[in-house]
Parts: C-alpha cells; sequence; structure tokens
C-alpha cells in the first residue's frame, strides 16, 4: 500500500486546466488558485487532499501523481472521470 501526500485543483475543461498551468507558469500560488477556481472540496484547503492510498485513486491520477517529484506540479493537465486536474505532489 504505497500512499502519499498531493494536492491539486478540478476543473470542468481542459480550457480552464490550461489557463490555470499559465498562471502557474506566470507565479500564481497553486493553493490559491485552487481555493479561487476548484469544484473539488478540497478547494477550501488549497486543493490538499492529505496522504491518500494510491489504490483509492483513479488510475490516471495516481499515474501522474507519482510520476512527480516532491513540489513538483503536474506539467498538462490530467483527464479523470471527474475532470481535469492540476496536480502538485507534496510528499
Amino acid at each position: 500500500m504505497k500512499k502519499i501526500s498531493v494536492s491539486h485543483i478540478l476543473v470542468d475543461k481542459e480550457y480552464e486546466a490550461q489557463d490555470l498551468l499559465r498562471a502557474l507558469k506566470e507565479g500564481k500560488s497553486f493553493s490559491d488558485l485552487a481555493v479561487k477556481f476548484s469544484k473539488c472540496s478540497s478547494a477550501k484547503s488549497g486543493g490538499d487532499l492529505g496522504t491518500v492510498d494510491v489504490a483509492r485513486l483513479d488510475d490516471d491520477f495516481s499515474e501522474a501523481a507519482l510520476a512527480l517529484k516532491v513540489g513538483e506540479i503536474s506539467l498538462k493537465p490530467v483527464r479523470t472521470k471527474f475532470g481535469y486536474h492540476l496536480i502538485k505532489r507534496l510528499g
């Protein structure tokens, strides 16, 4: 059972995720953008999902999250049945 700590921003449309990626590249705060734009209930905590068991995550989400180094943000949106995610690995 592998566990990781992650934050994410969840939006409905790919173009929204692309816009948020541009904002991140311009230096905007991941957690501020999550609070403002994420449709997940984790938005109020800056997108923080805490420490999660990767087996309980969507396969595409867990694959993308595991590929990241700690502190790294996904370079492209990750599509799941819930929408489009930008993922930040915390630990």
